[in-house]
């Protein structure tokens, strides 16, 4: 597989103590990493979803659209539950293959027990009563929805429900009720290929929109209180959803370029972009953003997926001697990965909470 620099190449697809390796060790002698926890007052449940479109069919493989969900939302207790793992074991072992391939430097297989990664989420816990802003993620092409794990927590510690989405055809692994789906982008894909990778997502997005109400924790979600976030071309695809639905309130785009579709000059809900100073095209991403109306916030000694799981993981890697500094410098940045992920959290956190303050009466 070719390097996921390359395959990005001019398309952008796509505390510290808290991620210490611990005593114990992960098959094959790694270290057990364990994710920094969510910062709210509330305990976090979390379920899997999957939806199918029967009217639509899937770009890479035919047949109906599949679309696989996991929820996050605050619980009422989470007495006697279990931690879900952020990978099923099955994810897991093709994660382990794909990972350093699309990012080279990563460990290679037998390495990192990538099964053994804990979210804070509790499997089916009862949800906190009350009727809560929805939020919806598209990850960055080639990753999973799993990857933004961090970030959702946080948010729905704080009072959200959270719903990340995950792209099959374009994302690195899927595990679905039918089988396992890996990526289908072998290269960097030409216009047209990745048109249809944005088209789909924004398919997908709206699905999920359709679907809200059928959706078990459909009781406690304020269906009038939308908003989107998306990283890379998750961000790309968050906005092109918006722009053709008016039930999305608002709007986070983490380092998405915003000249492959028809760009939001005239965008009239609020929109934040948020990117970081060691990104390799910040040329492009400042020039499709120029005369977008937002807010905006950049990172200093960051880079491209520190916006992800990646950036808190990737520097106990390092302090674990299995990637190098070059490697970390160039995925998520020199920075200190605490104090990067605290001010994302501030910054997607606060926008979504005043942004999303009172219902809004929309419509598709």
């Amino acid at each position: 597989m070719t390097s996921r620099r390359t395959l990005l190449k001019g398309t952008l697809l796509g505390g510290a103590a808290a991620l210490l390796p611990t005593a114990a060790s992960a098959a094959g002698g790694g270290p057990v990493l364990r994710l920094p926890a969510p910062s709210g007052p509330h305990p976090v449940g979390m379920r899997t979803v999957h939806l199918t479109d029967p009217d639509r069919s899937d770009p890479w493989v035919g047949g109906a659209r599949e679309v696989m969900l996991t929820v996050l939302y605050p619980a009422r207790s989470v007495r006697g539950l279990a931690r879900v793992a952020q990978l099923t074991r099955a994810e897991a072992e093709v994660f382990a293959g794909l990972a350093p391939r699309i990012h080279p430097g990563l460990p290679e297989p037998g390495t990192v027990d990538w099964g053994a990664v804990l979210t804070h989420g509790y499997r089916g816990a009862p949800p906190l009563p009350g009727r809560r802003p929805v939020l919806v993620y598209s990850p960055g092409g080639g990753d999973s929805r799993t990857l933004g794990t961090t970030l959702a927590e946080d948010l729905a510690s704080h009072g959200r429900v959270v719903v990340l989405v995950d792209h099959p055809g374009d994302a690195s692994q899927v595990e679905l009720p039918t089988g396992m789906r890996t990526t289908a982008l072998t290269g960097p894909p030409d216009p047209a290929t990745f048109a249809t990778m944005v088209d789909t997502r924004i398919a997908d997005l709206r699905l999920v929109l359709d679907r809200l109400g059928t959706l078990p924790l459909a009781p406690v979600m304020d269906a009038c209180r939308i908003g989107l976030y998306g990283h890379s071309a998750g961000g790309t695809a968050v906005v092109g959803t918006a722009q053709v639905d008016r039930r999305v309130g608002a709007v986070a785009n983490l380092e998405g370029y915003l000249d492959l579709a028809p760009r939001p000059v005239g965008f009239d809900r609020p929109l934040l972009l948020l990117r970081t100073d060691g990104f390799e095209g910040a040329a492009r991403l400042d020039s499709s953003w120029a005369g977008v109306p937002s807010r905006r916030a950049m990172f200093t000694d960051a880079n491209h997926w520190a916006f992800t799981d990646y950036g808190s993981l990737v520097p106990r890697l390092q302090a674990a001697g299995l990637v190098t500094a070059a490697t970390r410098a160039a995925l998520v940045g020199t920075g200190d990965p605490v104090v990067t992920l605290a001010e994302v959290r501030r910054r997607v956190g606060t926008f979504f909470a005043r942004s999303l303050a009172t219902t809004r009466v929309t419509s598709p």
